[in-house]
């Protein structure tokens, strides 16, 4: 048996009013994800715990079965380690946006660069890689672009911590935050000090630079400053292959979703066309499970499209973001099948479109293969899948549940 897990990032949302009470995954047409909850079992899923709304790595730990309440130690690591940067014992790494402030550090775009206006980060990003922080010259600044306006910031140096808060107040229209330490030790306050001095270079090195002045004169706004969060260090995990003794890859253009597989011993599968955003070629991700899931017990792909529609709050994009992946799931089942092939399909967490950020929501699950019991469910959504037989299960016990399936799980106790 071998086993297809696709996490549909941010895919849960909420009832809207406008569309006759319906959610964005109701309004969208799936005949190939209406099939597996035909012809599996379904149910409902929190990542960590009900009510509480996860961060995506947290979430994504849990998923592949990691307590996150023991494991996570921020995401600007796991951004890091995704992207291809040499992160190392001791860095402390930060999630960044390349974002515009005014003369005061008011927040006016916390997005300042996307698709497709997009080039001036990797000029912009070489700059700040040059900054020395002033009066901490041991301290090494790396930084680099992930994807538009986002980027992973390390400090590599003697006594710092990952014990800091961020300085990204997540709206438009305040004040950038002061980086406080959150505990009393003497590398929390000066590593807080070092973040606030390089933030402030960043603004006074950017801000006049000549790459924004083009910006302002072609009426797009400045990319002047950083906001940086979701300080970091790197986790130690055994690999699934230890824990479950399972092999298995991870299909992901996402450096969060690509760090946390890297942290958990996966496999990367590259494919030609990814881009971990709406224009994303789902078709290809789907043609590389099925090119690729001889070598595996286990393949995790996973869309970030849908997540990018929910926090922009467009509806269109997230239909058209959960058609694409219902596309991808038809090629997968019509060329691996049922039979010798377990299909898990859920979200990391729910984003509704009209509050464009995450909450504590459940999302839907659906689990088919010729192993599966199946319930009554014939259609995948939030509202249908709450009535199905799998009931409530916990993100943390997904992939128990999974190498259950696939017939490797160990017997415990006598």
């Amino acid at each position: 048996m071998k086993a297809v897990f696709i996490v549909i990032d941010g895919m849960g949302d909420r009832p809207l009013k406008e569309h006759s009470w319906k959610t964005p995954l109701e309004l969208a047409t799936t005949p190939a994800l209406d099939y597996l909850a035909k012809m599996g079992a379904c149910g409902i899923l929190y990542a960590i715990r009900p009510g509480l709304p996860p961060g995506s790595g947290a979430a994504m730990l849990s998923l592949l079965g990691y307590d996150p309440f023991v494991h996570y130690r921020g995401r600007g690591a796991l951004e890091a380690l995704g992207s291809g940067v040499d992160i190392q014992s001791g860095d402390v790494a930060f999630r960044t946006n390349f974002s515009s402030v005014d003369e005061n550090r008011v927040v006016l775009e916390r997005r300042a660069i996307r698709y497709p206006n997009i080039g001036d980060e990797y000029k912009l990003a070489k700059i700040i890689n040059d900054i020395r922080i002033e009066g901490f010259p041991e301290v090494k600044v790396i930084f680099n672009v992930a994807k538009e306006y986002r980027g992973s910031l390390i400090f590599r140096g003697p006594k710092l911590s990952r014990m800091v808060s961020s300085s990204d107040p997540e709206v438009v229209g305040e004040k950038a935050r002061e980086v406080k330490p959150l505990d009393d030790s003497q590398e929390a306050m000066r590593t807080a000090k070092i973040v606030n001095q390089f933030s402030e270079q960043v603004y006074q090195t950017l801000n006049d630079h000549s790459i924004n002045e083009k910006r302002r004169q072609e009426g797009s706004e400045p990319a002047n400053y950083l906001l940086i969060r979701g300080a970091s260090t790197l986790m130690a995990l055994e690999s699934l292959e230890s824990i479950f003794g399972i092999k298995t890859a991870c299909i992901s253009k996402d450096p969060m979703a690509r760090g946390v597989a890297m942290s958990a011993g996966m496999d990367i599968i590259e494919v030609e066309g990814a881009t971990g955003d709406i224009d994303t070629n789902a078709l290809a991700k789907g043609q590389a499970v099925v090119d690729n899931i001889d070598k595996y017990d286990l393949i995790y792909v996973h869309i970030l499209g849908s997540d990018v529609a929910s926090h922009d709050g467009s509806l269109e994009n997230k239909k058209m973001m959960i058609e694409k992946v219902d596309g991808m799931v038809k090629l997968i089942t019509e060329e691996l099948g049922l039979e010798e092939t377990v299909i898990a399909v859920t979200a990391d967490h729910a984003t509704p479109i009209k509050l464009k950020k995450h909450t504590g929501d459940f999302v839907p699950l659906v689990i088919a293969g010729k192993a599966v019991i199946t319930d009554e469910v014939e259609f995948f959504s939030e509202r249908a899948c709450s009535r199905g037989g799998l009931n409530t299960v916990a993100g943390i016990d997904l992939m128990q549940i999974l190498v259950n399936l696939l017939g490797k799980a160990e017997r415990y106790g006598a």
